[in-house]
């Protein structure tokens, strides 16, 4: 890459970070409300907080330990770059849940002061806006810091560790490769940990209000109720943040190694100074194209921000969507007309076998976000109120609560397929346009406008963190009206973003899979006919329901111990309101079951593919890949919109829609089981296996030359 295009790429993403900052300290400005909003704020930002701080503790030592095993026995500076990805992903982390944590006790306030729908809407977008364009800035800073500090990508580069040195490492896709493993460790360890405490403290917090005690949703008598508004912002924006920014990275890294794959499978073939220039064309393009998605991103967000906002939230939040990702869709063919102006045309049409010559990585890009939003949109219709799926699942609430999970899980079932078509067809259109580049730029494509997505996503949280204030600090009945409609739509957004983060794991898992065959097979075949492929397929898909099993049993056994201490707490003084919980007892125990029981399952996503892959080889790991991709993804879309069903079902009866059927009735009672069914579903096991396969990918594609050069059995 040219220095003008650094320069021009630092300036989109200074552009960025400055108006994150703008945004931070405009939400820090506004009032917080009355003094019972700004203490169950802070009790709020300091638990979230403290949570984080004991966290990073344990993920500082898992991360030093790794760091320092790259930089000895692969490649001496890869422990530098992967400390990168891990900085990168724990900064946002921290800044988004930090914006979180103040925007929520505004937007509730907003909506106490202006009594406008679109007022409110306005300042919770500008807390996750702070969330969506960080994810995006810093993810793609640390890469170009990688590029520039370390070097451009090359295609002929040897290296080796401080201790050891093995053939076929190349040190600049080793770089790469690791930053994007730092981000992808820490998204799981935030994605675990903060499932667990989110989930744990809000299925005992709705158990004891709802169906034991009949006393209000977010009723501040309840200790659970403050560690689940907790939870909130530790899972659903840190978490989210991590989750998004490794999949953004990942496949930005996976197309600039696919890059290097195809010169080395093409050199000696062609005019070397014709593959050159190809060669650099196309490891500039990833980049650009992330780059010029972040200022279409930026550009949709002022957008948003400065027009006046109408009392459809829906309406605002899509518009801001489509005009993020149609503003990247235009920009990105401009840069792809810039990047690859002076690439031989037949060596693109007739060696690299690209259908529509230099425009086909565009188009590519642009099924890749045709499908994000595609995705999106069949994830609205099985999860909102507006539709029937949702609809039909609270109507069946009457009838008790074994009609209400049967009829969930056929919701949940049905909403698979046509993800995964638009999926399947989006890889196999954009392979035919573009070969192996082209998966890689589809879903490139997806994530190149994140930073909207994830914006919209965060907007979620904060809503329902707004909506618990209104009601645990006892606000009128109209502040909560409009809190509740913010939170309905939020439970829709959170589940679009659900989806799409299902959706970009795919894309983005498939990429890093056709570059860890290419990474060791010339031919960039897998035979799938091999019994050691098919052997490692099996156990890989078994391997996503026992880590699916694993985050259930312990976020359950979590839920069970905060009931419990919930009941003791839960006095006669407490109910009628003369003595207060003890909120940090609640707090802490919900922080120390969540950390202790993150270590296993994070740490078993990096330990599988390294295991199966020194003992049975590489071609053991990518059947592990395949056969763990084949399941989770279907899985984690049924998990995903199943809960969010659940959840939406359980918010149409409370709304007073389902007439004769309100809150305190059978059906409610009904429709809270089958939400707490659902909250582990969408917000434990359903967001973490995209990152168990991505994961998992990424270290294989890590430690290939590793696996090639150390078998036990061969």
């Amino acid at each position: 890459m040219s220095v003008l295009w650094y320069v021009l790429l630092f300036a989109v993403i200074a552009a960025a970070i400055c108006y994150v900052f703008y945004n931070y300290r405009r939400i820090r400005n506004m009032p917080e409300g009355t003094p019972e909003m700004v203490e169950m704020a802070g009790i709020i930002r300091s638990g979230a907080n403290t949570f984080m701080r004991t966290e990073y503790r344990t993920i500082t030592i898992v991360v030093a330990a790794i760091a320092i095993v790259f930089s000895c026995f692969v490649e001496k500076t890869s422990g530098i770059t992967f400390l990168m990805g891990a900085l990168m992903s724990s900064a946002v982390c921290v800044l988004g849940m930090r914006s979180a944590t103040y925007a929520n006790v505004r937007t509730a306030n907003k909506a106490r002061e202006s009594k406008s729908i679109g007022e409110t809407v306005k300042v919770a977008l500008c807390g996750g806006s702070i969330s969506g364009l960080s994810v995006q800035a810093f993810g793609l800073l640390g890469l170009i810091l990688v590029l520039v500090i370390f070097g451009n990508v090359k295609h002929d580069a040897e290296g080796g560790g401080l201790i050891t040195t093995l053939a076929g490492v190349n040190p600049t896709i080793m770089r790469i490769s690791t930053y994007s493993l730092g981000c992808s460790l820490v998204a799981m360890f935030n994605r675990v940990a903060g499932g667990n405490y989110t989930k744990a403290a809000d299925i005992s917090a709705d158990i004891l209000a709802k169906v034991r005690n009949d006393l209000p949703e977010d009723d501040s008598r309840v200790p659970n109720v403050i560690a689940d508004f907790i939870g909130d912002n530790v899972n659903d924006i840190a978490g989210n943040c991590s989750d998004l920014l490794e999949s953004f990275v990942a496949t930005v890294s996976a197309s600039l190694m696919i890059a290097v794959i195809l010169f080395k499978q093409y050199a000696g073939k062609v005019d070397a100074a014709l593959l050159d220039t190809a060669f650099n064309a196309t490891v500039a393009y990833p980049v650009i194209l992330a780059g010029l998605g972040l200022l279409g991103c930026l550009m949709g967000l002022l957008y948003a921000a400065k027009k006046k906002m109408s009392d459809n939230p829906s309406r605002e939040l899509n518009l801001a969507t489509w005009i993020s990702a149609g503003l990247t869709l235009v920009l990105g063919f401009f840069g792809a007309m810039i990047a690859f102006n002076g690439v031989d045309a037949a060596l693109l049409r007739d060696t690299y076998g690209w259908v529509a010559g230099w425009v086909s990585p565009w188009i590519c890009a642009v099924l890749g976000i045709a499908s994000g939003v595609a995705i999106g949109s069949i994830t609205e219709y099985y999860t909102s109120t507006e539709y029937k799926p949702t609809r039909s699942l609270a109507e069946m609430a009457p009838e008790g609560e074994a009609f209400v999970v049967t009829k969930g899980d056929a919701v949940g079932s049905r909403s698979v397929l046509l993800p995964v078509a638009v999926i399947g067809i989006a890889l196999f259109v954009s392979g035919k346009l573009a070969g192996i580049y082209g998966v890689a730029l589809a879903a490139l494509g997806m994530l190149a406008f994140v930073g909207a997505t994830v914006s919209i996503d965060a907007f979620g949280p904060i809503a329902d963190n707004a909506g618990g204030l209104a009601e645990s600090c006892h606000l009128p009945h109209e502040v909560r009206t409009i809190t509740d409609k913010l939170d309905a739509v939020g439970n829709t957004t959170a589940a679009v973003g659900k989806g799409f983060a299902i959706g970009s794991a795919a894309f983005a898992t498939v990429s890093l899979i056709v570059s860890y065959v290419g990474n060791y097979s010339s031919e960039m075949t897998l035979n799938i006919a091999s019994f050691v492929v098919v052997a490692g397929a099996i156990i890989g898909g078994a391997l996503v329901e026992y880590f699916s099993a694993m985050l259930t049993d312990n976020t359950i056994d979590s839920a069970k111990l905060m009931a419990d201490e919930g009941d003791k707490q839960l006095t006669p003084e407490v109910l009628a309101g003369k003595k207060t919980p003890d909120y940090n007892r609640m707090i802490e125990l919900a922080a120390k079951e969540a950390l202790r029981k993150m270590l296993v399952p994070s740490v078993l996503a990096m330990v599988i593919p390294v295991v199966g892959g020194f003992v049975f080889g590489v071609d053991f790991v990518g059947g592990l890949l395949i056969g763990a991709t084949i399941v989770a993804i279907p899985r984690a879309l049924f998990m995903g919109n199943s809960g969010g069903a659940f959840d939406n079902a359980k918010k149409y009866i409370e709304s007073g829609a389902l007439k004769g059927h309100g809150k305190g009735s059978a059906a409610h009672k009904a429709a809270v089981t089958g939400d707490t069914v659902g909250d582990t579903r969408k917000d434990v096991v359903g967001v973490a296996l995209d990152i168990f396969i991505k994961t998992m990918s990424t270290v294989a594609n890590t430690l290939v030359s590793l696996f090639r050069n150390i078998t036990l059995i061969r």
